[in-house]
């Protein structure tokens, strides 16, 4: 949602706030690098029960994340393998936040809140997997109403506010339901792709006819 409202006004807005990226070339995959580093501190402090440090560093990591893509398509070095590192390291950083929550609540004896935060890892992780999977036989596939960055934006304002809980609660049933979309919207799409009505063994190549790559886009898109 947030990224279809930023849609192409996102370039331009990361060229008037921060022109000091496009003085000498940049090499976007080094920013995706350091973005993890920095998102994988404010996990860390998760753990260790800093929730506002942690949603400090989650932003600052996010920065890099937000502006890797813009910087690639500034200096034309967007390319198929950077889109693919960008969403792999996106799906890294997700995993890794939602862990280190997970063992910060454990290690305090807040067992409710780890099997919530265990509820938001594996819910995240099927949103994701719908997507990767659906796009590799429909490409440009899309749906669901909960996406990566809301789901950073609720973590992060739920760690400044000491509203955490509830903000992993909203995850947890807003990803459960995009996964669900997710599955729906991906049957109506290949049920053209199978006019016999007969089911595809699972992991098996496409069809004759059905796209047999991923189409992972030169842009840098995130599930």
């Amino acid at each position: 949602m947030i990224k279809a409202r930023l849609g192409q006004d996102l370039d331009a807005t990361v060229h008037r706030l921060f022109p000091f990226l496009f003085h000498r070339p940049l090499d976007p995959n080094l920013l995706s690098l350091i973005g993890v580093l920095v998102s994988l501190l404010g996990a860390w402090a998760f753990y260790e029960g800093s929730m506002r440090l942690g949603a400090l560093l989650i932003l600052g990591g996010g920065f890099f994340d937000l502006v890797d893509g813009v910087v690639a398509r500034h200096n034309g070095t967007s390319s198929a393998f950077g889109a693919f590192l960008d969403s792999s390291l996106d799906r890294l950083v997700d995993m890794a936040l939602l862990l280190g929550i997970l063992m910060g609540y454990a290690r305090h004896d807040e067992l409710g809140l780890a099997w919530l935060a265990g509820l938001c890892l594996v819910a995240t992780v099927m949103v994701s997997y719908t997507k990767a999977r659906a796009e590799s036989i429909v490409p440009g596939f899309k749906g669901g109403i909960l996406e990566r960055a809301e789901r950073i934006v609720i973590l992060v304002a739920g760690a400044l506010f000491g509203l955490m809980p509830l903000a992993l609660g909203v995850v947890a049933a807003g990803s459960v339901v995009t996964a669900g979309q997710r599955i729906a919207l991906a049957q109506r799409s290949m049920r053209d792709l199978d006019p016999d009505g007969a089911p595809a063994d699972e992991g098996a190549a496409p069809r004759q006819g059905a796209p047999a790559i991923d189409s992972t886009p030169t842009r840098r898109e995130t599930p």
